[in-house]
């Protein structure tokens, strides 16, 4: 809004003109004021945070201040969600699942260079919050646990101007270690066993081989015989070397 006044004294005129920038309505709220105004004009908070009490502490300081809030606890999920709903302000912590609430707030912005985002951090995570608030541009940094008087202290500057975010340049370095983060190390496959060698199966037209019979015992017969034999020609050296009786061979010759 911009005014202008003059006053005349004597032959000296004074000009002087009063700016104002012009915000949104719902950003310069008193957070006291509890205006009453329907579900599509209230302004919408994303809340990141994956905690039930610090979720639960949001709801009720916003719905007091006039806000709607939705909720989301993945940071991958979160992304998609900030697309989606356009929200006019996001609650994100950092150790949130599967996406780095720092690399998160980054793709917001990447997204939406006009982003609005408070980066909640409990005590002992204040420096690393700083650090990310600083990268990602965050219109602010509240420590858990949230109170009335905390948002209280911060409202001015959340609602303020959006600083700009220069971790937005080192995000494609961001992302390698993320996908890596990401991607489960697989034991090596099982050896496979050997392939046993093929056996050739009989085919049908083929016929049957019979089976081999066992050989046959040769018979006493021939052995005998065989003897004989031996006992006749044993029997004629004796008689040349004159050892066994004529007589004897005789009888022998006649078997």
């Amino acid at each position: 809004m911009i005014s202008s006044t003059s006053i005349h004294h004597g032959s000296l005129i004074l000009f002087w003109s009063d700016v104002r920038p012009v915000t949104a309505p719902f950003l310069k709220r008193d957070p006291h004021v509890d205006v009453k105004m329907s579900t599509e004009e209230q302004p919408l908070a994303l809340v990141v945070v994956g905690n039930a009490t610090t979720e639960g502490r949001i709801r009720s300081i916003m719905k007091h201040q006039g806000w709607r809030t939705e909720f989301c606890g993945d940071g991958d999920k979160a992304v998609d969600e900030y697309v989606r709903l356009q929200p006019d302000l996001v609650f994100l912590a950092l150790d949130i699942p599967s996406m780095n609430g720092h690399i998160a707030a980054l793709e917001m912005r990447e997204t939406d260079y006009s982003a609005r985002i408070a980066i909640i951090t409990s005590r002992s995570g204040t420096a690393k919050a700083g650090d990310a608030a600083y990268s990602v541009g965050a219109v602010g940094v509240l420590v858990t646990p949230l109170t009335q008087s905390v948002f209280d202290e911060q409202w001015e500057a959340m609602m303020g101007e959006i600083p700009p975010a220069p971790g937005l340049a080192d995000l494609d370095e961001l992302y390698p270690e993320v996908e890596e983060a990401e991607m489960p190390v697989l034991p090596p496959p099982p050896l496979m066993p050997p392939v046993p060698e093929a056996v050739e199966m009989p085919s049908e037209d083929s016929p049957e081989s019979e089976p081999e019979l066992p050989a046959k015992k040769r018979g006493w017969g021939r052995r005998i015989i065989i003897l004989i034999v031996l006992a006749a020609v044993g029997a004629q050296v004796g008689v040349y070397l004159e050892y066994i009786d004529p007589i004897v061979i005789i009888n022998l010759s006649d078997l």
